[in-house]
């Protein structure tokens, strides 16, 4: 049985993709917010979409590092796929 050394298995836990349900909202300014509720208070913004899914990204991934450095749980990742269906 060969063991895998501390420091690698954690870098190999650090780097698994995580999934998480992010919110996206135009507000009456016309800014995009995103939100993540499985990380209470995981907000960021963008003036485009793709800008606020970057930004929430990069919060998202502070959050988790954050987490992991003070040794609280980190919410699960989740297992579902968006289905598009004719609407008629």
């Amino acid at each position: 049985k060969t063991l895998i050394p501390y420091r690698l298995a954690a870098a190999l836990v650090e780097c698994r993709v995580m999934r998480y349900r992010v919110y996206l909202e135009q507000d009456e300014d016309g800014v995009f917010v995103a939100t993540c509720p499985a990380l209470p208070g995981c907000v960021s913004q963008g003036l485009t979409r793709a800008e606020a899914t970057d930004n929430i990204r990069e919060a998202m991934e502070g959050y988790l590092k954050s987490l992991r450095k003070h040794g609280e749980p980190v919410p699960p990742s989740i297992l579902e796929e968006v289905i598009e269906v004719g609407g008629g």
